[in-house]
């Protein structure tokens, strides 16, 4: 039964404050390394939960592979949201269970860590002083997936995990919004789907536009606390909120840092030998005898991270510099791993002289043509109703990622000897525009300490060239 199963899971945990209570009878003691049982290392650990760069994979490993469940449980005890909502604490940790086992085990980055990750870096942004009150998908859509037929091309898997979360609160003891009034609910479910739908990559550049635009406005009190007196500007500090903390790992200390990298490559090429099995364009960035680890970082961090935080910062100055100051040194040290030479090609099909040291980071624009109205017919019946269970990417075979474990350079490898190609292509939804030559592309320089300019070409891709090309 589900309260059997969640007082079982709770004797891992003894030794939290908070767990002791909930205990079931007879519950046996393990001992971990140097002598420590599991759950006094986890009770470490969870000593950060209120700080930036917490260790969530030790949190996994010394939990039992359950970091959602124990971060979520950690956290509504820290903000007393147990009695604020009225939820029984055995509901609650019989439906995180639930909801985790809903992610594959086999996806290297897009898994139940990565959820542990964000809601624990949100809960450390939605505590900045600032903010003191008086919550790659493409992939998808061009293999024409029944979950993008489902949800019209539309955030496909952020739609389809809304209606997972709110389809498991009708499972058995799952319903941790029970003792809520109809209202409570429905305004409690429109802030998550609009928070959770902010999550679209395709949506970054529209919402970086809008954060940026707060920012030349916003209105603080005599304290210094940002002011929102409305529901749209609440929920807009929000959905940038979550934003950032899906989009922290070059944030965090470089130790999680690479370890994030190494995974996310690992569900790139993953996608990357689908494609080629199938026949099918290879994506940019997905392709594992070209891409370039290190310099898929720092255009990533300079065009996307970046922008997105630096702007951030300027919302909560000053609570957020530390952050942008770990971004910036993060940034530079994979600057510094990109091979100063070119590497000979990799063996395999010969790379054509078109893209011949080029580094390609391709916009996903959200609309297909320029002015197109970004609504949904009328009429059109809500996605979020169906029930259905899946994960954020496909299956990644865990032996994948054993092979990257070496994917980012350890920081002690800055003189010895690293072979890359040359030629390196990166795709990540992003919208945006550059200034374009009659011939429908354009360039700029970056500054005279960049060996690269920026173009966009007449497809709408920005492209690195090298100077003097």
């Amino acid at each position: 039964p589900p309260q059997a199963r969640a007082e079982l899971w709770l004797c891992p945990l003894g030794s939290m404050s908070g767990f002791r209570q909930l205990l079931p009878p007879g519950c046996p003691s393990r001992r971990g390394g140097g002598g420590k049982a599991p759950e006094e290392l986890l009770a470490k650990e969870l000593e950060d939960t209120n700080k930036w760069g917490l260790n969530v994979f030790k949190v996994a490993e010394y939990s039992g592979n359950r970091p959602l469940t124990v971060i979520m449980y950690s956290i509504f005890q820290e903000r007393d949201l147990m009695k604020t909502f009225r939820i029984p604490v055995n509901t609650f940790i019989t439906y995180m269970l639930t909801l985790e086992d809903h992610y594959h085990a086999d996806v290297a980055y897009h898994n139940n860590i990565h959820a542990a990750d964000v809601a624990q870096s949100t809960h450390v942004l939605l505590s900045t002083p600032a903010l003191e009150v008086s919550p790659d998908h493409g992939c998808h859509l061009r293999q024409h997936s029944e979950l993008a037929l489902m949800y019209n091309d539309a955030s496909v898997l952020e739609n389809h995990h809304l209606a997972v979360g709110f389809k498991l609160l009708q499972e058995e003891n799952c319903d941790i919004f029970q003792n809520l009034s109809k209202k409570q609910r429905q305004s409690l479910r429109k802030m998550a789907i609009d928070m959770v739908l902010a999550t679209d990559m395709s949506k970054h550049m529209n919402l970086l536009a809008d954060l940026k635009t707060m920012v030349e406005t916003k209105k603080v009190t005599s304290l210094g606390v940002l002011l929102l007196d409305n529901y749209s500007d609440r929920i807009q500090v929000l959905q940038n909120m979550v934003h950032c903390a899906d989009l922290s790992n070059p944030t965090k200390p470089l130790e999680l840092y690479r370890q994030w990298t190494d995974r996310i490559m690992v569900e790139f090429f993953r996608q990357g030998d689908r494609e080629r099995e199938k026949g099918m364009e290879i994506s940019p960035m997905c392709d594992k005898h070209t891409a370039s680890v290190e310099k898929s970082q720092v255009g990533f961090i300079d065009f996307i991270a970046h922008p997105l935080w630096e702007t951030w910062a300027d919302l909560v100055h000053p609570d957020a510099q530390e952050i942008l100051d770990t971004l910036e040194d993060n940034r530079e040290w994979y600057q510094s791993m990109i091979p100063r030479s070119p590497s000979p090609p990799p063996e395999g099909p010969t790379v054509s002289p078109g893209t011949t040291d080029k580094f390609q980071f391709e916009l996903t624009l959200e609309e297909e043509e320029e002015g197109e109205l970004d609504t949904e017919p009328e009429g059109a019946e809500s996605p979020l109703d169906e029930d259905n269970s899946g994960s954020k990417t496909p299956a990644t075979d865990d032996s994948e990622l054993a092979d990257t474990e070496h994917l980012s350079p350890d920081p002690g490898d800055r003189d010895s000897p690293v072979t890359h190609p040359r030629d390196m292509d990166n795709r990540r939804v992003l919208e945006g525009t550059l200034p374009k030559d009659r011939a429908g592309g354009g360039c700029s320089v970056l500054g005279p300490e960049d060996s690269q300019g920026l173009c966009l070409d007449t497809e709408g891709n920005v492209t690195f060239l090298p100077h003097g090309t």
